[in-house]
């Protein structure tokens, strides 16, 4: 059977997706750039913002069948970059300096464990790999740069330093980054649907949400991080319950 010929011209608006994958990529070099000069609320913002840009541009792609090989490739790399190197660097030069050698490593096992969970997904998609769609194994990288960063956003909203021990950060890094390459379910919201009589609640939840993370930052990526939690283990919960029928 003969493959198509590759498309030769591309709209403005089919670029869009690798555009934003791009300013993600660059979101995510600014971030450390400021975290190396100690401005990190900046730097947080920018991974967060890296973040959603990332639940964006892979549906945008979709949306303008403009989806390519070399546009998943991308977005892998730009997860990376964010989420496996960024966020961890952006720990470390914020609390983690003065431990010498024990700081780097948990870096190290996060940013490596970040990569080895990205590069089981980008194998698994590839090879149409059978399973339950509604769940991930592991937490995803997005996931985990959200919630190892959870150190910081207790600092920010309560006393503007370091409230947990530096050890305590370092195992926390390490956890977190075993988390991703762990076989725990987590859900799939790509799955998920919202009945026709729910919309109007989904939507004025959206704008709750929106409205809280603009004036209460912090302690709204804290409710965030505890949620997201005890979603986990209730799938966790969930899939181990036996089916009936």
């Amino acid at each position: 059977m003969t493959q198509p010929a590759p498309q030769a011209e591309f709209s403005l608006f089919q670029l869009l997706p690798n555009v934003l994958t791009i300013l993600a990529i660059c979101a995510g070099l600014t971030a450390i750039r400021f975290s190396v000069q100690g401005d990190y609320v900046v730097s947080v913002l920018l991974i967060i913002g890296a973040g959603i840009i990332d639940g964006i541009d892979g549906r945008l792609a979709r949306l303008l069948g403009s989806s390519s090989k070399m546009g998943a490739e991308l977005d892998s790399l730009a997860d990376f970059l964010n989420f496996g190197v960024a966020a961890p660097l952006t720990l470390y030069f914020w609390a983690l300096q003065d431990m010498r050698g024990l700081g780097w490593i948990a870096v190290l096992v996060f940013a490596v464990c970040c990569v080895i969970r990205l590069a089981r997904f980008n194998v698994s998609a590839k090879a149409d790999a059978p399973g339950d769609s509604a769940y991930f194994q592991g937490v995803p990288s997005p996931a985990g740069a959200l919630l190892v960063m959870l150190p910081m956003y207790l600092s920010f909203a309560i006393a503007d330093r370091a409230v947990l021990p530096d050890v305590v950060i370092c195992l926390h890094m390490i956890l977190v980054g075993l988390l991703m390459i762990s076989r725990l379910p987590t859900w799939s919201f790509k799955t998920t649907k919202i009945s026709r009589e729910n919309v109007k609640f989904f939507l004025v939840g959206v704008v709750v949400f929106g409205a809280a993370l603009f004036s209460f930052a912090w302690a709204t990526l804290i409710v965030l991080c505890l949620g997201y939690v005890a979603m986990v283990i209730w799938a966790w919960i969930d899939r181990r319950r036996p089916r009936s029928g």
